[in-house]
């Protein structure tokens, strides 16, 4: 493989052309029509429909769609206090005197796809399947501040807190999907991953689970029973479709509606297909080179490479992130920053981060014992080479293009470094079993930075790299519980000092996304915490309607 050429400076002007002239279909439909058929591009397919377990990326459209939170954030993102959010689950809320409980009132009408009605059972359930030992979840150390949920009866379930910060009301509610406690509650946690449910899963969303093709495809059907009115469309299908290639045969044959994330090279092609527009994704992500600090031979001794921050530090200078990012991304990404969207940071200018100096990396790298003794272009230590991998999805042509430009890149120093190109769960299995020595990632922001606890902090369920820094999480913590903005500022910008400085990664990137989706589509404007989070709302133009959208709900889409 080979660095891709940059592409033509008309990028820009065609994807400006795309934007403007795939604007959406006038709304010619009433309130009252429904119908039709998305088939999304699935780059993986999910390991398991459970939430709390099954949350990675490749899940999330499907659980948002079939279960429902008790409270939904504002179109503003804003997680301090409860004033934007939309009830869902819930119906009301009240705090206590002391701001350290916080009792939910649960709608009397919701009801599992069963039929059961929903409890504060339910709600005790959930949490206590997000904080079990026994259940593989990332998602603990996000509400790590509860201390427990009590049943006060069958509608109020009382959320009591560890102590007062901004983020109470969200920690209660944007982390946890509410799931059935009368079909899981017999099970060991540790086995629900085992649960029918896990393949066949019963929610409260405005879908319901149709069927699961195994490494085909997932269809949901919506749920015409439900308490606030059925969504337009018939049913969305989740087409498995691993390689990238595939996957844009299938949006460019007209065999799927929605590719979420369209390359900079189609472009082009999408401008020339009149059946499909560009969707300007507002996703707050970000793409790093991940060091495994830990050895994956020994868990409990460091890196034989990485375990020195010298060697990090060096080969983060080592790299020119701004060439790198270019190359893969053309206009269409930016340099990161630190371990978080530009748009999250509170003051992109009250840190540092380590500069592109081939010079200083390799006196770095001198000082750390990497010398070539042999002359051989690679250095060497106590007889052992400078050597790693590098394991990238095989679905993301941009991370594969990543990995390609970083070992150049290295080579300059000295490393000697493999890109290895896996599917995304044998990829996510690996990083989860810590059996990689380094790794492109990319995370997708929680709104507010909550989750900054979860994929950096010591107790992150998300720390793939295990990085272990007390003075990071000191300041992590004291900028999420601060009530004083100015106060939490100064506390994230030594967060950030921190963690840069240590390098347990290297920032790279912040990818602007575009999704390529058919123009029979209404859509409404997409939210950075997710595309998927009003699939309810989308819609089919019916005048241009073609045959998956006339099967209706009793039929079977192809």
């Amino acid at each position: 493989m080979t660095p891709r050429a940059l592409l033509s400076r008309a990028t820009i002007g065609v994807l400006s052309a795309l934007l403007l002239a795939c604007a959406a279909p006038g709304d010619q439909t009433s309130d009252s029509e429904t119908g039709g058929t998305l088939v999304v591009v699935a780059p993986a397919e999910p390991r398991t429909l459970l939430p709390a377990i099954g949350e990675a990326s490749q899940a999330a459209p499907i659980l948002a769609s079939l279960y429902e939170r008790l409270a939904d954030i504002g179109p503003t993102l804003e997680t301090a206090g409860d004033a934007g959010f939309t009830p869902r689950l819930a119906t009301s809320w009240q705090w206590g005197s002391d701001s350290l409980s916080l009792a939910f009132t649960l709608d009397s009408t919701a009801r599992w796809h069963d039929g059961h009605r929903v409890s504060a059972h339910d709600v005790r359930f959930t949490f206590r399947v997000y904080t079990s030992d026994s259940v593989a979840t990332d998602q603990g150390s996000l509400v790590s501040n509860i201390d427990s949920v009590a049943v006060v009866d069958s509608s109020t379930a009382v959320f009591w807190f560890k102590r007062r910060s901004p983020q109470q009301f969200y920690d209660a509610t944007f982390h946890m999907y509410i799931m059935p406690a009368h079909r899981l509650d017999s099970i060991p946690m540790g086995r629900l991953a085992e649960s029918p449910l896990a393949r066949e899963p019963i929610g409260t969303g405005r879908f319901r689970f149709a069927r699961w093709d195994a490494q085909q495809r997932i269809e949901i059907v919506a749920d015409t029973t439900h308490p606030k009115g059925r969504p337009y469309l018939d049913r969305i299908i989740f087409s498995i479709a691993p390689d990238f290639g595939a996957a844009t045969i299938k949006l460019f044959a007209g065999e799927a509606d929605l590719l979420e994330n369209i390359n900079p090279e189609n472009l082009a092609q999408v401008a020339r297909t009149p059946t499909l527009r560009v969707v300007d994704n507002p996703a707050m992500q970000y793409r790093f080179l991940g060091f495994n600090l830990r050895d994956p031979r020994n868990a409990t001794q460091p890196h034989p490479v990485f375990g020195d921050v010298r060697v990090r530090r060096a080969l983060s200078m080592a790299v020119d992130r701004e060439r790198v990012v270019r190359n893969a991304y053309d206009s269409l990404g930016l340099v990161a920053l630190a371990p978080a969207p530009r748009a999250l940071i509170p003051d992109t200018t009250a840190f540092t981060g380590l500069p592109f100096d081939r010079a200083r990396a390799r006196a770095l790298l001198d000082s750390a014992g990497w010398t070539d003794s042999d002359n051989d272009g690679v250095r060497d230590r106590n007889g052992v080479k400078l050597a790693f991998d590098i394991i990238a999805p095989n679905s993301s042509p941009a991370a594969q293009r990543l990995a390609v430009l970083l070992q150049a890149q290295f080579k300059e120093v000295g490393a000697a470094v493999t890109p290895q190109l896996l599917e995304i769960n044998s990829l996510s299995e690996r990083v989860d079993e810590q059996r990689f020595d380094t790794y492109t990632g990319g995370w997708q922001s929680s709104p507010g930075l909550v989750g900054m606890r979860q994929t950096w902090t010591s107790t992150g369920d998300g720390n793939s790299v295990r990085y272990r820094s007390p003075a990071f999480d000191a300041a992590v913590d004291s900028a999420l519980t601060t009530f004083d903005r100015a106060t939490s500022r100064r506390h994230w910008a030594r967060a950030f000092q921190q963690i840069l400085d240590d390098a347990p990664a290297i920032w790279l990137s912040e990818p602007r996304v575009f999704m390529a989706l058919h123009r029979r589509f209404i859509v409404p404007p997409s939210r950075p915490d997710g595309w998927y989070t009003n699939l309810a709302e989308w819609r089919v133009d019916p005048a241009q309607r073609i045959d998956r959208d006339r099967i209706g709900l009793g039929g079977a889409a192809r």
